[in-house]
């Protein structure tokens, strides 16, 4: 899979027109490599390096009011990351190109309010490990709208299980890379729906969905895929990125523009479970997710329940000040892109 059609460095001189879907089944339109295709027809290379080993990076980023939120964050992040694992996207694609890309994947599927995966792998290799053998980059662009939780769940609060499994040590790879090896956070994400699922939960308020994972210290870093927030005495806590976390972008929104709007103190530091469980509120954050409160920990020891520790009844009143400022920000006509 090569990044571009023809030539890396100029994606849009080489880009054909957007193939029609058949039907509204096949949508979205999907950018693969330099072409605005079907979905049915949006296709990798099985020899990428991106699906044999897991080698690339992605971003999941929101679009409300038909602007891309946080988008030079985002940008910033994905290239950062790719950097990490001595992938030199800028040499193939400009900063500006891969904006441009999404702009016109919004533009071909008519979003105004959705959602925008951005993958971007290693690119067509051989068989072996060696990632030097990639000759360039694969860009894959989806914009698409999406729903990740229930309603239900934003009005009264999620039920979250605390995963067996740590969190993969930033010696072995850093969680700060959001690469598209995500298997660390999917098997803790499969504790919390096995155990949904053994314990007969059918009522989408109470679904098990998502987890706490601690690292190998025993300090709460994250869920399978949202930032922790925690709330005692009007100030709020989060566990700093060197616990091993994601640098969320929908968590640096929290801490550099809704806490201070609502003037509400926010600290990073590091805190275990007793902590958390001792918090007044509990929420979680993510680009999906947006916000969203936890009302209850569920404990367990190979999916036999051991503890279950109420947080709230619901969504808290910070957590619900924070998130009303939120979703007027990104409904109104101001959406942040910067």
């Amino acid at each position: 899979m090569s990044a571009m059609a023809s030539n890396p460095g100029t994606a849009t001189s080489t880009t054909p027109s957007a193939r029609r879907a058949d039907d509204a089944s096949d949508r979205p339109l999907i950018w693969v490599n330099g072409q605005m295709l079907p979905k049915s027809q949006a296709a990798v290379n099985v020899y990428d390096h991106g699906l044999l080993y897991g080698d690339g990076v992605f971003e999941g980023i929101r679009v409300y009011n038909g602007k891309i939120f946080k988008c030079k964050q985002h940008i910033d992040r994905l290239y950062a990351c790719a950097n990490k694992l001595y992938l030199d996207l800028e040499k193939h694609v400009s900063r500006d190109e891969m904006v441009r890309i999404q702009r016109k994947c919004i533009e071909a599927n008519g979003i105004k309010d959705g959602y925008i995966r951005l993958v971007v792998t290693r690119g067509v290799g051989t068989l072996g490990l060696n990632p030097y053998l990639c000759p360039e980059p694969g860009v894959v662009c989806i914009a698409d709208t999406i729903t990740l939780y229930k309603p239900e769940m934003y009005e009264k609060g999620m039920r979250v299980v605390l995963a067996e499994r740590p969190k993969t040590p930033i010696e072995c790879l850093d969680p700060r890379i959001k690469s598209l090896n995500y298997l660390n956070n999917i098997m803790a994400k499969c504790e919390a729906i096995h155990l949904g699922q053994k314990l007969g939960i059918t009522k989408p308020e109470d679904l098990l969905l998502e987890v706490i994972m601690l690292n190998t210290k025993g300090q709460v870093t994250e869920g399978s895929g949202d930032n922790i927030f925690i709330i005692k005495d009007g100030v709020i806590y989060t566990p700093p990125s060197e616990a091993g976390i994601l640098e969320g972008i929908t968590r640096r929104f929290v801490m550099d523009t809704l806490c201070p709007a609502c003037g509400v103190k926010v600290v990073e530091k590091h805190f275990d479970m007793p902590e958390l469980l001792a918090a007044d509120e509990v929420f979680l954050t993510g680009s999906a997710a947006e916000m969203i409160a936890v009302r209850e920990v569920i404990e367990h020891k190979n999916l036999e329940v051991t503890a279950t520790h109420t947080i709230s009844a619901g969504e808290g009143p910070i957590t619900n000040t924070l998130r009303s400022k939120f979703r007027a920000i990104v409904t109104s006509d101001n959406v942040p892109e910067d």
